[in-house]
């Protein structure tokens, strides 16, 4: 039995390219897409035959813990609601595109509806939390470079607020001497983002112990200085896996990430007063609704105003 592809993938791939979109947003429209076309194998559907009730069942599948991943690899766990529609509006991209070239597409991509996404109640870990996760590589990394380098990575998150993607593109050069970080953000969008002193100097002493190299990237691999390859980059999923395990060992039962220091950065902020319209800017969003979405109060915060302005509270 023949494979069954997706026609025309290539040239949607292309299409992004040409458009301008960076590499990571491209590589991300692949990685969905190509979880779409093994669902597609796995019911044996020819991509012509797509109808409703495929979509219906495509949806079911990756709310499954029968989804296979890219790689061919089961998904360890069930897609919560945002990466599903993340998932689903790569295959309405993908549709529109086949539309717009005049090539034949089975379905409409207004047919594919979102899925109600859940209403979480934000938790952004307490200040004292993000403490111990930035002094955590120094308590819990024994090799020098190692402890040197997550100390100086996660203290340039909390200091910026920048995403981990932009973190891990950073390069020496893109730092000036007071601290301030020339960045292309999401959708090439580009901005300034300021390192703290305290950030500047953890920053300083990763730089003096690694020495000098001819290598660009600001954070790199431990054994990046020994790799042909230059341009050798930290993955992605090294430094989260990191930061899960500091937040194991230090006791912490808040969820952390890489997102949530982000997260921690903007509450922070505005809880001592920022302007959002400045936090907007910091984080590179478009929408100040945005940027109201993702600042939330720490519940110990939300109390202290609670007691401190309530009309009843004697």
């Amino acid at each position: 039995m023949s494979k069954i592809l997706l026609p025309h993938f290539d040239d949607f791939l292309l299409n992004l390219q040409t458009n301008n979109y960076s590499e990571e947003t491209i590589y991300n429209y692949e990685r969905d897409l190509e979880t779409f076309q093994k669902f597609l194998n796995e019911i044996n559907c020819k991509f012509e035959k797509v109808d409703k009730k495929t979509i219906l069942n495509y949806k079911a599948y990756l709310t499954s813990l029968d989804r296979k991943t890219p790689k061919n690899a089961v998904g360890k766990k069930r897609l919560g609601s945002f990466s599903v529609n993340r998932m689903l509006s790569s295959l309405r991209s993908y549709l529109k595109f086949l539309i717009d070239i005049d090539y034949p597409a089975p379905i409409a991509p207004e047919i594919i509806k979102l899925v109600k996404t859940e209403r979480k109640h934000p938790r952004v870990p307490d200040f004292e939390e993000i403490i111990k996760i930035l002094e955590a590589p120094d308590k819990l990394e024994r090799n020098k470079f190692v402890k040197l380098r997550n100390r100086a990575m996660l203290e340039t998150l909390f200091a910026t607020g920048m995403r981990i993607s932009e973190l891990l593109n950073l390069k020496k050069t893109d730092i000036d001497k007071s601290g301030r970080i020339f960045i292309k953000g999401k959708g090439k969008k580009e901005r300034f983002v300021y390192l703290t002193p305290r950030a500047m100097k953890y920053i300083k002493k990763y730089l003096d112990y690694r020495g000098e190299d001819n290598f660009p990237y600001l954070f790199i691999p431990r054994r990046g200085k020994r790799a042909k390859d230059k341009n050798k980059k930290i993955a992605p999923n090294y430094l989260q896996e990191r930061i899960k395990r500091y937040r194991e060992l230090s006791g912490i039962n808040v969820p952390i990430s890489c997102h949530t220091l982000r997260h921690a950065f903007a509450t922070y902020l505005a809880e001592s007063g920022a302007n959002p319209a400045a936090i907007q800017i910091l984080l590179g969003h478009e929408s100040l609704d945005t940027t109201t979405r993702y600042v939330h109060a720490s519940d110990r915060y939300a109390e202290k105003i609670h007691r401190k302005y309530h009309p009843l509270k004697e």
